[in-house]
Protein backbone atom coordinates (compact mmCIF):
# COMPACT_ATOMS: atom_id res chain seq x y z
CA UNK A 1 0.00 0.00 0.00
CA UNK A 2 1.55 3.40 -0.90
CA UNK A 3 2.24 6.09 1.52
CA UNK A 4 -1.07 8.36 -0.44
CA UNK A 5 -3.59 5.14 0.22
CA UNK A 6 -2.60 4.51 3.81
CA UNK A 7 -3.25 8.35 4.42
CA UNK A 8 -6.56 7.95 3.05
CA UNK A 9 -7.19 5.01 5.22
CA UNK A 10 -5.46 6.72 8.79
CA UNK A 11 -8.34 9.14 7.99
CA UNK A 12 -11.22 7.01 7.17
CA UNK A 13 -10.73 5.44 10.40
CA UNK A 14 -10.30 8.34 12.18
CA UNK A 15 -13.79 9.59 11.13
CA UNK A 16 -15.43 6.62 12.31
CA UNK A 17 -14.23 7.36 15.49
CA UNK A 18 -15.25 10.91 15.76
CA UNK A 19 -18.30 11.52 18.74
CA UNK A 20 -21.23 12.31 17.89
CA UNK A 21 -21.85 15.63 19.42
CA UNK A 22 -25.92 16.14 18.75
CA UNK A 23 -28.93 14.23 18.05
CA UNK A 24 -32.57 14.11 17.58
CA UNK A 25 -34.01 12.44 20.76
CA UNK A 26 -37.67 11.39 19.64
CA UNK A 27 -40.10 10.56 22.75
CA UNK A 28 -43.62 8.34 22.66
CA UNK A 29 -45.81 8.78 25.13
CA UNK A 30 -49.48 8.07 26.77
CA UNK A 31 -52.00 10.92 26.13
CA UNK A 32 -54.52 10.00 28.32
CA UNK A 33 -53.27 12.96 30.46
CA UNK A 34 -51.00 16.19 29.98
CA UNK A 35 -49.26 14.74 26.82
CA UNK A 36 -49.99 15.79 23.51
CA UNK A 37 -48.49 13.14 21.53
CA UNK A 38 -44.13 12.61 20.15
CA UNK A 39 -41.74 15.06 21.01
CA UNK A 40 -39.07 16.06 18.95
CA UNK A 41 -35.96 16.63 21.40
CA UNK A 42 -32.56 18.24 20.69
CA UNK A 43 -29.53 16.06 22.51
CA UNK A 44 -26.25 16.93 23.25
CA UNK A 45 -24.10 13.94 23.34
CA UNK A 46 -21.15 15.56 24.93
CA UNK A 47 -22.80 16.77 27.92
CA UNK A 48 -25.99 14.00 27.79
CA UNK A 49 -28.50 17.11 28.28
CA UNK A 50 -31.46 16.90 26.53
CA UNK A 51 -32.75 20.67 25.38
CA UNK A 52 -35.44 21.15 27.80
CA UNK A 53 -37.84 22.91 24.98
CA UNK A 54 -39.00 20.31 22.31
CA UNK A 55 -37.98 21.22 19.11
CA UNK A 56 -41.23 20.03 17.71
CA UNK A 57 -45.11 18.46 19.73
CA UNK A 58 -46.67 16.00 17.39
CA UNK A 59 -50.60 15.56 18.55
CA UNK A 60 -50.69 11.53 18.45
CA UNK A 61 -53.53 9.34 20.71
CA UNK A 62 -50.59 7.03 22.83
CA UNK A 63 -47.59 6.67 20.52
CA UNK A 64 -46.01 4.49 22.91
CA UNK A 65 -44.18 2.90 20.46
CA UNK A 66 -41.72 4.16 17.74
CA UNK A 67 -40.06 2.66 14.74
CA UNK A 68 -37.89 4.55 12.55
CA UNK A 69 -37.00 3.48 8.63
CA UNK A 70 -33.29 2.90 8.13
CA UNK A 71 -33.26 5.85 5.94
CA UNK A 72 -34.57 7.76 8.91
CA UNK A 73 -36.97 9.32 6.05
CA UNK A 74 -40.15 7.61 8.05
CA UNK A 75 -40.96 6.80 11.30
CA UNK A 76 -43.88 4.71 12.35
CA UNK A 77 -46.00 5.25 15.42
CA UNK A 78 -48.85 2.49 17.27
CA UNK A 79 -51.63 4.29 18.68
CA UNK A 80 -52.11 1.82 21.63
CA UNK A 81 -56.17 2.49 22.01
CA UNK A 82 -59.16 0.62 21.96
CA UNK A 83 -59.37 1.49 18.31
CA UNK A 84 -55.88 0.32 17.26
CA UNK A 85 -54.05 2.50 14.76
CA UNK A 86 -50.39 3.13 13.33
CA UNK A 87 -49.23 6.04 12.16
CA UNK A 88 -47.17 7.34 9.90
CA UNK A 89 -44.63 10.34 9.30
CA UNK A 90 -42.43 11.42 6.99
CA UNK A 91 -39.25 13.05 8.76
CA UNK A 92 -38.36 15.99 6.49
CA UNK A 93 -34.68 17.32 5.31
CA UNK A 94 -34.87 19.80 8.53
CA UNK A 95 -35.80 16.96 10.95
CA UNK A 96 -39.47 17.99 11.19
CA UNK A 97 -42.42 15.63 11.22
CA UNK A 98 -45.15 15.47 8.91
CA UNK A 99 -47.93 13.17 9.42
CA UNK A 100 -49.12 11.23 6.17
CA UNK A 101 -51.69 9.27 7.71
CA UNK A 102 -52.77 6.16 9.70
CA UNK A 103 -54.58 2.81 9.55
CA UNK A 104 -56.42 0.16 11.40
CA UNK A 105 -54.44 -2.72 13.11
CA UNK A 106 -57.54 -4.50 13.35
CA UNK A 107 -57.09 -4.59 17.16
CA UNK A 108 -56.05 -3.35 19.83
CA UNK A 109 -54.10 -1.67 21.92
CA UNK A 110 -51.14 -2.31 19.43
CA UNK A 111 -47.90 -2.57 21.57
CA UNK A 112 -44.66 -2.53 18.85
CA UNK A 113 -44.07 -3.07 15.53
CA UNK A 114 -40.86 -3.26 13.47
CA UNK A 115 -40.25 -2.88 9.41
CA UNK A 116 -39.38 -5.72 7.27
CA UNK A 117 -35.31 -5.37 6.03
CA UNK A 118 -36.63 -4.80 2.48
CA UNK A 119 -39.06 -1.98 4.14
CA UNK A 120 -42.22 -4.16 2.48
CA UNK A 121 -44.16 -4.56 5.31
CA UNK A 122 -44.45 -3.39 8.79
CA UNK A 123 -45.35 -6.26 11.41
CA UNK A 124 -47.41 -5.02 14.16
CA UNK A 125 -48.08 -6.65 17.68
CA UNK A 126 -51.48 -6.18 18.60
CA UNK A 127 -51.84 -6.84 22.32
CA UNK A 128 -55.68 -6.69 22.62
CA UNK A 129 -56.41 -6.17 26.32
CA UNK A 130 -60.17 -7.13 26.04
CA UNK A 131 -61.84 -9.88 24.42
CA UNK A 132 -60.78 -11.77 21.52
CA UNK A 133 -56.90 -10.63 22.57
CA UNK A 134 -54.41 -9.96 20.98
CA UNK A 135 -52.76 -10.76 17.13
CA UNK A 136 -50.18 -10.10 15.00
CA UNK A 137 -51.06 -7.94 11.78
CA UNK A 138 -48.56 -7.04 8.77
CA UNK A 139 -49.38 -3.87 7.13
CA UNK A 140 -48.11 -3.45 3.81
CA UNK A 141 -45.81 -0.33 3.07
CA UNK A 142 -45.60 1.98 -0.12
CA UNK A 143 -42.61 3.26 -1.39
CA UNK A 144 -43.00 6.81 -0.09
CA UNK A 145 -43.47 5.13 3.56
CA UNK A 146 -47.38 5.35 3.76
CA UNK A 147 -49.02 2.47 5.28
CA UNK A 148 -51.94 0.48 3.81
CA UNK A 149 -54.64 -2.06 5.21
CA UNK A 150 -53.35 -5.44 6.91
CA UNK A 151 -53.04 -8.31 4.55
CA UNK A 152 -52.57 -10.42 7.33
CA UNK A 153 -53.59 -11.40 10.92
CA UNK A 154 -52.86 -14.06 13.21
CA UNK A 155 -54.45 -14.72 16.68
CA UNK A 156 -52.45 -17.48 19.00
CA UNK A 157 -54.49 -19.65 21.78
CA UNK A 158 -53.33 -18.24 25.45
CA UNK A 159 -51.75 -20.39 27.64
CA UNK A 160 -54.46 -19.77 30.61
CA UNK A 161 -52.10 -20.06 33.22
CA UNK A 162 -52.72 -17.11 34.77
CA UNK A 163 -56.61 -16.72 34.57
CA UNK A 164 -56.29 -12.82 34.88
CA UNK A 165 -53.71 -11.78 32.68
CA UNK A 166 -53.22 -14.92 30.15
CA UNK A 167 -56.87 -15.60 30.07
CA UNK A 168 -56.21 -14.11 26.18
CA UNK A 169 -53.43 -14.46 23.82
CA UNK A 170 -51.85 -10.79 24.21
CA UNK A 171 -48.95 -10.11 21.82
CA UNK A 172 -46.40 -8.23 23.22
CA UNK A 173 -43.71 -7.58 19.98
CA UNK A 174 -42.83 -8.48 16.48
CA UNK A 175 -39.06 -8.45 15.71
CA UNK A 176 -37.24 -9.28 12.66
CA UNK A 177 -33.94 -11.24 12.69
CA UNK A 178 -31.03 -9.40 11.63
CA UNK A 179 -30.95 -12.16 8.59
CA UNK A 180 -33.86 -10.79 7.48
CA UNK A 181 -35.79 -13.93 6.48
CA UNK A 182 -37.41 -14.96 9.88
CA UNK A 183 -39.89 -12.68 12.24
CA UNK A 184 -40.62 -13.77 15.83
CA UNK A 185 -43.44 -12.33 17.60
CA UNK A 186 -43.67 -12.97 21.55
CA UNK A 187 -47.28 -13.63 22.99
CA UNK A 188 -47.36 -12.80 27.13
CA UNK A 189 -50.85 -14.51 26.94
CA UNK A 190 -49.32 -17.85 25.21
CA UNK A 191 -45.87 -18.01 27.58
CA UNK A 192 -44.79 -18.58 23.70
CA UNK A 193 -42.43 -16.90 21.06
CA UNK A 194 -43.54 -17.93 17.50
CA UNK A 195 -41.32 -18.11 14.58
CA UNK A 196 -42.19 -17.54 11.32
CA UNK A 197 -40.39 -17.31 7.65
CA UNK A 198 -40.56 -13.99 5.67
CA UNK A 199 -41.80 -14.05 2.47
CA UNK A 200 -41.72 -10.38 0.88
CA UNK A 201 -43.23 -12.22 -2.54
CA UNK A 202 -46.60 -13.38 -1.05
CA UNK A 203 -48.66 -10.12 -0.48
CA UNK A 204 -51.61 -11.99 0.89
CA UNK A 205 -49.48 -13.84 3.26
CA UNK A 206 -45.58 -12.95 4.04
CA UNK A 207 -45.29 -14.64 7.24
CA UNK A 208 -45.40 -18.61 7.37
CA UNK A 209 -44.93 -20.90 10.28
CA UNK A 210 -41.32 -22.02 10.27
CA UNK A 211 -40.30 -25.45 10.46
CA UNK A 212 -39.91 -25.10 14.29
CA UNK A 213 -42.52 -22.69 14.43
CA UNK A 214 -42.30 -21.54 18.47
CA UNK A 215 -40.30 -21.55 21.72
CA UNK A 216 -42.56 -22.83 24.18
CA UNK A 217 -41.61 -21.00 27.70
CA UNK A 218 -41.92 -21.35 31.57
CA UNK A 219 -45.74 -21.88 32.34
CA UNK A 220 -46.24 -18.11 33.37
CA UNK A 221 -43.78 -16.72 32.76
CA UNK A 222 -45.24 -14.12 30.33
CA UNK A 223 -42.57 -13.16 27.32
CA UNK A 224 -42.23 -9.34 26.67
CA UNK A 225 -39.33 -7.57 24.40
CA UNK A 226 -36.82 -9.81 22.18
CA UNK A 227 -33.39 -8.52 20.59
CA UNK A 228 -31.09 -10.08 18.93
CA UNK A 229 -27.43 -9.70 18.94
CA UNK A 230 -25.61 -7.74 16.09
CA UNK A 231 -24.12 -11.02 14.30
CA UNK A 232 -28.23 -13.09 14.98
CA UNK A 233 -26.20 -15.99 17.00
CA UNK A 234 -28.16 -15.11 20.28
CA UNK A 235 -31.47 -13.60 21.36
CA UNK A 236 -32.58 -12.13 24.78
CA UNK A 237 -36.10 -12.00 25.68
CA UNK A 238 -37.73 -10.44 28.83
CA UNK A 239 -39.90 -12.60 30.87
CA UNK A 240 -42.66 -10.18 31.80
CA UNK A 241 -44.90 -11.82 34.42
CA UNK A 242 -41.67 -13.76 36.15
CA UNK A 243 -39.40 -10.95 36.21
CA UNK A 244 -36.43 -12.77 34.60
CA UNK A 245 -34.14 -12.49 31.55
CA UNK A 246 -33.94 -15.43 29.13
CA UNK A 247 -30.87 -15.75 26.67
CA UNK A 248 -32.07 -17.80 23.55
CA UNK A 249 -29.49 -19.16 20.92
CA UNK A 250 -30.32 -19.25 17.41
CA UNK A 251 -30.02 -21.73 14.45
CA UNK A 252 -29.51 -21.46 11.24
CA UNK A 253 -33.42 -22.98 10.23
CA UNK A 254 -34.66 -20.15 12.93
CA UNK A 255 -35.26 -22.12 15.76
CA UNK A 256 -34.56 -21.12 19.67
CA UNK A 257 -32.69 -22.87 22.37
CA UNK A 258 -33.38 -21.46 25.83
CA UNK A 259 -29.89 -21.50 26.93
CA UNK A 260 -30.09 -19.29 30.14
CA UNK A 261 -32.39 -17.79 32.25
CA UNK A 262 -31.87 -15.20 35.16
CA UNK A 263 -34.02 -13.25 37.27
CA UNK A 264 -33.84 -9.75 37.57
CA UNK A 265 -35.01 -9.55 40.93
CA UNK A 266 -33.81 -11.34 44.63
CA UNK A 267 -37.54 -10.45 45.95
CA UNK A 268 -40.41 -13.02 46.03
CA UNK A 269 -43.07 -10.67 46.37
CA UNK A 270 -45.01 -10.59 42.48
CA UNK A 271 -45.00 -6.46 42.96
CA UNK A 272 -41.40 -6.41 42.51
CA UNK A 273 -41.61 -8.40 39.06
CA UNK A 274 -41.93 -6.71 35.98
CA UNK A 275 -39.86 -6.61 33.31
CA UNK A 276 -40.18 -4.08 30.57
CA UNK A 277 -37.32 -3.67 27.57
CA UNK A 278 -34.13 -4.58 26.99
CA UNK A 279 -31.33 -3.34 24.81
CA UNK A 280 -27.55 -4.43 23.74
CA UNK A 281 -24.80 -1.88 23.94
CA UNK A 282 -23.37 -0.84 20.17
CA UNK A 283 -20.49 -3.27 20.92
CA UNK A 284 -22.62 -6.24 22.07
CA UNK A 285 -20.81 -6.64 25.53
CA UNK A 286 -23.09 -5.21 28.00
CA UNK A 287 -26.88 -6.06 28.05
CA UNK A 288 -29.47 -3.40 30.11
CA UNK A 289 -32.74 -4.59 31.17
CA UNK A 290 -35.67 -2.49 33.09
CA UNK A 291 -37.57 -4.16 35.88
CA UNK A 292 -40.92 -1.93 36.96
CA UNK A 293 -43.35 -2.44 40.28
CA UNK A 294 -41.47 -1.56 43.52
CA UNK A 295 -38.27 -2.66 41.92
CA UNK A 296 -37.49 0.03 39.43
CA UNK A 297 -34.45 -1.00 38.08
CA UNK A 298 -31.89 -1.25 35.20
CA UNK A 299 -29.95 -4.48 35.37
CA UNK A 300 -26.67 -4.53 33.81
CA UNK A 301 -25.22 -7.77 32.42
CA UNK A 302 -21.90 -8.88 31.08
CA UNK A 303 -22.03 -10.89 27.57
CA UNK A 304 -19.61 -13.43 27.18
CA UNK A 305 -18.73 -13.25 23.34
CA UNK A 306 -18.81 -17.28 22.66
CA UNK A 307 -21.89 -18.75 24.23
CA UNK A 308 -23.83 -15.06 24.30
CA UNK A 309 -24.51 -16.07 28.80
CA UNK A 310 -24.83 -13.29 31.05
CA UNK A 311 -22.97 -11.91 33.96
CA UNK A 312 -24.73 -10.01 36.68
CA UNK A 313 -22.51 -6.54 36.72
CA UNK A 314 -25.32 -3.83 38.69
CA UNK A 315 -28.73 -3.46 39.89
CA UNK A 316 -28.88 0.44 39.47
CA UNK A 317 -32.14 2.37 40.64
CA UNK A 318 -34.06 4.16 37.72
CA UNK A 319 -35.10 7.30 39.81
CA UNK A 320 -38.39 7.20 39.10
CA UNK A 321 -41.21 4.91 38.41
CA UNK A 322 -41.93 2.42 36.24
CA UNK A 323 -39.20 2.31 34.12
CA UNK A 324 -41.08 1.44 30.48
CA UNK A 325 -38.32 2.08 28.10
CA UNK A 326 -34.74 3.23 27.61
CA UNK A 327 -32.16 4.13 25.09
CA UNK A 328 -28.87 4.16 24.68
CA UNK A 329 -27.30 7.36 23.11
CA UNK A 330 -25.29 7.32 20.10
CA UNK A 331 -22.37 7.50 21.60
CA UNK A 332 -22.68 5.45 24.38
CA UNK A 333 -22.25 7.64 27.13
CA UNK A 334 -25.47 8.02 28.55
CA UNK A 335 -28.63 5.80 28.94
CA UNK A 336 -31.56 7.68 28.79
CA UNK A 337 -34.71 5.93 30.98
CA UNK A 338 -38.64 7.23 30.54
CA UNK A 339 -40.45 6.96 33.41
CA UNK A 340 -43.87 6.54 32.89
CA UNK A 341 -45.81 6.65 35.98
CA UNK A 342 -43.35 9.57 37.61
CA UNK A 343 -43.12 11.60 34.24
CA UNK A 344 -39.66 12.21 33.26
CA UNK A 345 -36.87 11.18 31.66
CA UNK A 346 -33.56 10.43 33.71
CA UNK A 347 -30.37 10.35 31.90
CA UNK A 348 -27.51 8.31 33.84
CA UNK A 349 -24.14 8.36 32.82
CA UNK A 350 -22.81 5.55 31.92
CA UNK A 351 -19.19 3.96 31.73
CA UNK A 352 -19.03 2.16 28.32
CA UNK A 353 -15.90 -0.16 29.37
CA UNK A 354 -17.23 -1.16 32.23
CA UNK A 355 -20.78 -1.07 31.21
CA UNK A 356 -22.05 0.66 34.34
CA UNK A 357 -24.48 2.97 35.29
CA UNK A 358 -23.37 6.30 37.50
CA UNK A 359 -24.66 9.59 38.62
CA UNK A 360 -27.97 11.59 37.38
CA UNK A 361 -27.02 14.04 34.84
CA UNK A 362 -30.25 15.54 34.10
CA UNK A 363 -34.44 14.75 34.94
CA UNK A 364 -36.45 16.34 31.99
CA UNK A 365 -39.99 16.47 33.20
CA UNK A 366 -41.85 14.72 30.56
CA UNK A 367 -45.76 13.45 31.02
CA UNK A 368 -46.29 9.95 30.37
CA UNK A 369 -43.07 8.75 28.53
CA UNK A 370 -42.99 5.28 26.82
CA UNK A 371 -40.71 5.13 23.73
CA UNK A 372 -37.42 6.59 23.33
CA UNK A 373 -35.52 6.78 19.65
CA UNK A 374 -32.75 8.86 18.43
CA UNK A 375 -32.00 9.97 14.63
CA UNK A 376 -29.42 11.74 13.48
CA UNK A 377 -29.20 15.44 13.40
CA UNK A 378 -30.21 17.42 10.34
Amino acid sequence: MNRTCKHLLRISLMSLAVPVHAATLLVGSYTDGASHGIYRYHFDASTGQIESSPLQVVHAANPSWLALSPDQRVLYAVNEDRKGTVSSFAVEADGALTAQGKVSSQGGEPTHASLSHDQRYLFVANYGAEKPGGSLVALPVSRSGTLQAPTQQVRHAPSQVDAERQGEAHMHSMVVAPDGQHVYATDLGADRVFIYRYDGASAERPLKPASTAELVLPPGSGPRHLEFDSRGRFAYLTLEMSAQVAVLSVQQDGRLALVQQLPLTERHDAAFKSASGLHLSADGRFLYVSNRGKANEIVVYRVDPDDGRLTLVQRRASEGDHPREFALDPDGHFLLVANQHSDEIVVLRRDPREGTLGEVVQRLPQPAPSALVFAKSP
